[in-house]
């Protein structure tokens, strides 16, 4: 009888190594891909979107721009060109949610740091303050990293209309200015199609807890 189990040990070990196999290509071949969104301006609250496109369904893309960075580069989509990234709207003067946002933007600046596929992009909707002087002092204080993140200042008019017909992500003041807008707490996730991956609260740890488990998501579709 000892012989007898013996002689087929290896055989039934061979077979219990080969159903495992197939049960786990079985598994992943069931288990449905993680996949994101990819967001259209009639998907949005309307109160971030401009009323041109609010029921827009496909095709949204952020537009292209020229801006100029904290070193008084000029920024333009060719520095995103096959880029993941993520943006958000701020001012150096903020005292409320800015000072998290930036903090937190940081904080994602330290997990992409050695990654050459990701970028962050924050745009100053008080662009007759933030000159590139002041830009470039708040970039010194906060760790910003000229070669990940850039903060871009620029004609009121090109950064309002970035974050209202683009970026989806500022609502207007309702004090009768052309260009006035109060920015929401948004990072914006945007692929290298330059489409809206998803929306993250910047001043809650969680959410950018997400938006980190998110990028991994996006990485990992260009790769399979």
């Amino acid at each position: 009888m000892l012989s007898f189990f013996s002689k087929y040990k290896l055989f039934g070990l061979v077979m219990l190594a080969l159903s495992g196999i197939i049960i786990y290509l079985f598994y992943t071949a069931l288990t449905p891909k993680k996949t994101l969104p990819i967001y259209q301006p009639a998907m949005v609250n309307s109160e971030l979107v401009d009323s041109t496109l609010q029921y827009v369904k496909k095709y949204h893309s952020i537009a292209n721009f020229s801006l100029t960075n904290q070193n008084g580069e000029t920024i333009t989509q060719e520095n995103y060109k096959n880029k993941i990234y993520i943006a958000d709207f701020f001012f150096t003067t903020c005292p409320t949610i800015c000072p998290i946002m930036t903090k937190n933007m940081g904080v994602i600046q330290s997990k992409i740091v050695k990654d050459t596929d990701v970028l962050l992009l924050s745009h100053s909707v008080t662009p007759d303050i933030d000159s590139v002087a002041q830009l470039k002092k708040y970039a010194l204080e906060k760790g910003v990293i000229d070669t990940k993140w850039n903060l871009v200042t620029g004609s009121k008019k090109e950064i309002y209309d970035l974050a209202r017909k683009s970026y989806l992500a500022v609502k207007t003041d309702g004090d009768g200015g052309p260009f006035d807008m109060i920015h929401t707490e948004n990072f914006i996730l945007v692929d290298k199609e330059k489409r809206i991956r998803g929306f993250y609260d910047g001043t809650k740890t969680e959410d950018i807890e997400k938006l980190v488990s998110d990028l991994k998501i996006l990485k990992k579709t260009y790769i399979e």
